[in-house]
């Protein structure tokens, strides 16, 4: 099997490249092995497409992981982003997240915001990521009546109840390989 194939030229891929993986068949398909494109970046993580992106997206939720919701603070060019974990669910084609009254709420509702949820397998030797860019919007007291038991559970004591939307205006991923757990070391300690 090669390495690198080929290098794209424009779109959205420029300087990523494509390389040939075996894909696990069906039930519809025989058991040979069939050959499949996989994007690796310049840094070899591999691009991870958006279906798939979307399906580890609903698995980290069913999960109960937590994701981190990033906001940027508007008027103050001095301030950093704001990422704060949350709770989260996928329902209906975009990420619901469960915000308490605040700034952090002020900052999210009607703006571009960042969802990000990953996972480290480091006995696997595997990492994944995952980043939702999207508008956000609150969620009306009869949009939650209709969504049910399938708004974000808290994992505080005051969760707040407003419920906020993000759209999967822009999903992207990448998954990559990570060395196994080592105890930390700290420069100059003795035994």
């Amino acid at each position: 099997m090669e390495a690198a194939v080929t290098t794209t030229g424009g779109g959205r891929r420029k300087g990523a490249f494509l390389v040939p993986r075996a894909a696990a068949p069906t039930l519809t398909e025989d058991v040979t092995r069939k050959e499949v494109a996989m994007w690796i970046d310049q840094r070899g993580s591999e691009i991870i497409e958006r279906p798939e992106a979307l399906r580890l997206l609903s698995v980290a939720a069913t999960r109960r992981d937590h994701g981190r919701l990033g906001v940027t603070i508007v008027g103050n060019p001095d301030e950093a982003p704001l990422v704060v974990p949350v709770d989260f669910v996928v329902d209906d084609h975009r990420v619901l997240v469960r915000l308490g009254p605040g700034r952090l709420c002020e900052l999210t509702v009607g703006r571009l915001v960042a969802f990000e949820v990953d996972e480290v397998d480091r006995s696997g030797g595997t990492a994944w990521s995952i980043l939702v860019r999207g508008l956000a919007s609150e969620l009306t007291v009869d949009d939650i009546a209709a969504l049910g038991d399938a708004v974000p559970a808290p994992s505080v004591p005051d969760p707040g109840h407003r419920i906020v939307a993000i759209r999967l205006d822009a999903v992207t991923g990448r998954r990559f390989t990570v060395s196994p757990a080592e105890p930390p070391t700290v420069a100059g300690a003795t035994s």
